[in-house]
């Protein structure tokens, strides 16, 4: 049994889905924000939760120059407009930030314009928490167009993302280190192994190491699949959509990535398929949530319905305390498009920023309900550290400390951290 709430105010949606069980338990929704167009509108991808505990995003349009905007949300809901795009004569400074923002080891934020820059091809950029912005790199066609596509932050300190057109017709993939040297990694040719790499990250690096995303045509039923990627380039389809049949009820042409939930599984949402009987922007269907294993066990957990938004172009983040957190551009009470919270029974974790050090390095250890800790330990060797919220914690890579897990301990629970913690050399 399910169970949806919402509220409404004008332009666009802020859900929330809560859940308690084992299996598939019963789940509400919750309107935490809606959007003005002054503000931005249209929120296209999902929320990134940064080192301060704040969920901070992109709208594509809308802001003081309709060139979109960076936003900072609270958890309850507050928001504040970082940047207004195209605030630079000509768009210099990039238009339609369609994809979302990922925070680097410095702490900035790292993300990707769909139009604009100095050839109207799009740019990579960065932001700092406070709002200024600079861009990295402009695409020209050759080395890829229109970047849709947000960014992941590798595991080199580079970051991997994806052009949707440019250089060969169906999209590339590509690296860029912050400093702004970008390289092309792979050429999708569709049919063989998918085009146009939509949203994202159109990759994740999974903790094999391996990179897993999505690509929004090609595949058996020429719907999209999910697929696997190694270092080296080596492209794997897991999963082809509308293999369940027409009107795909596990859903089509996914314009989103993937996020890796704690128990190890893929999580992400299709902009269309799903509830037969709604229909929005032509699409048959208004989307679904799914999960799917790395070996390519796929599960619809949620069909759209209009009322709770419709078209989740965009891909979800798992929040520290377990919940999956996204949006929707159309739908919901006014139409405007929803962001949504969505619990599947995952228990809480922490995570670490940066994910990697040497030893004395700080580190801040991200959670929920940290107050009152009793321990912080590096796969076991144990370090100092100061509380200085309910959400983070502030401490250092201990004298003898070997890569693995970061484990919390709390009066009311155990946290452990979503990836290992890497100590460098």
């Amino acid at each position: 049994m399910r169970k949806f709430n919402w509220l409404t105010k004008a332009c666009g949606l802020l859900l929330l889905c809560a859940t308690t069980g084992v299996a598939l338990p019963a789940q509400t929704f919750t309107t935490l924000l809606s959007f003005d167009n002054t503000d931005g509108a249209s929120p296209q991808y999902r929320l990134v939760q940064a080192t301060d505990g704040n969920l901070y995003g992109t709208a594509e349009v809308g802001g003081a120059n309709n060139g979109g905007t960076v936003f900072k949300i609270t958890r309850l809901g507050a928001l504040t407009t970082l940047y207004n795009f195209c605030s630079l004569s000509g768009c210099m400074d990039g238009e339609s930030p369609y994809a979302g923002l990922v925070q680097g080891t410095d702490g900035n934020f790292y993300g990707t314009t769909n139009l604009g820059g100095a050839s109207g091809d799009g740019t990579v950029f960065k932001i700092t928490p406070s709002g200024t912005l600079t861009t990295l790199h402009s695409f020209d066609g050759t080395d890829g167009s229109t970047p849709q596509a947000g960014l992941v932050l590798g595991s080199d300190g580079d970051f991997y993302g994806a052009t949707l057109f440019g250089a060969a017709r169906y999209g590339t993939i590509f690296k860029i280190t912050p400093s702004g040297t970008l390289t092309t990694l792979h050429r999708f040719t569709d049919r063989g192994d998918g085009g146009f790499p939509y949203l994202a990250p159109s990759l994740i690096q999974a903790t094999n190491g391996d990179f897993y995303g999505t690509t929004y045509t090609g595949g058996a039923y020429e719907e999209g699949t999910v697929f696997r990627m190694t270092a080296s380039g080596m492209l794997t389809t897991i999963y082809s959509f509308c293999q369940q049949g027409v009107p795909c009820p596990d859903g089509g042409n996914p314009t989103a990535g993937l996020v890796q939930g704690m128990d190890g599984s893929f999580y992400g949402a299709v902009a269309r398929g799903g509830n037969a009987s709604c229909s929005f922007s032509g699409f048959e269907g208004c989307g679904t949530v799914f999960t799917i294993t790395p070996g390519g066990t796929f599960t619809t957990l949620h069909s759209f319905d209009g009322t709770d938004g419709a078209t989740p172009v965009a891909g979800l983040v798992q929040d520290t305390n377990g919940k999956f957190y996204g949006t929707a551009p159309t739908g919901g009470a006014s139409g405007y498009g929803t962001v949504f919270n969505l619990s599947v029974g995952l228990v809480p974790f922490v995570e670490t920023q940066p994910a990697s050090g040497k030893v004395g390095a700080a580190v801040k250890v991200l959670g929920t309900n940290l107050t009152g800790a009793t321990s912080v330990t590096f796969n076991g060797t144990s370090a100092a550290f100061t509380v200085k919220s309910q959400s983070e914690i502030t401490t250092t890579v201990p004298v003898g400390a070997t890569t693995g897990t970061i484990q919390v301990v709390t009066p009311i629970s155990t946290f452990l951290s979503n990836v290992a913690f890497t100590v460098k050399p």
